[in-house]
């Protein structure tokens, strides 16, 4: 008895189709996201930059993590100390039921000895969570 596959083979390929173009969704959705954070951290508008994290957001800084207002406060006073030109390259992003784990590149100019300034740059994760108003900081740390 001969079986036919192609028609299992076919779905399978549109599944693997239809994953694929939301991962690439998800991915842009992520880059979107990134680039709301860049024009608000570049352009110093700090209660933007708030409002893309949740109420309950956390960053982990080298310091100590940050939530609520210490997060305003902590990307302002970066800022205030010439740190600047931030761009974030977002590499994956992963579904987990409603949240969204991103993680990617980040370079931005800072400071050096001398009063110069220097690029810099690393790896970053954000998780993110989708809410009525779209994709919101959960989480959010780099190296």
């Amino acid at each position: 008895m001969r079986r036919n596959f192609a028609l299992p083979m076919m779905a399978l390929g549109m599944l693997v189709v239809s994953s694929q173009a939301q991962s690439d969704t998800l991915q842009a959705d992520a880059q979107s996201a990134a680039t709301k954070w860049d024009d608000a951290y570049n352009s110093g508008d700090m209660g933007t930059l708030g409002r893309l994290y949740t109420t309950d957001a956390v960053v982990v800084t080298k310091g100590m993590p940050q939530s609520g207002e210490g997060i305003q406060k902590f990307f302002s006073g970066l800022k205030s100390k010439g740190w600047d030109d931030h761009k974030t390259i977002v590499k994956t992003a992963l579904p987990k039921d409603n949240l969204l784990i991103v993680s990617g590149r980040w370079e931005m100019t800072g400071p050096v000895e001398g009063g110069t300034k220097k690029k810099f740059e690393g790896n970053w994760v954000n998780v993110m969570e989708r809410g009525k108003d779209g994709w919101r900081t959960v989480l959010h740390t780099w190296n």
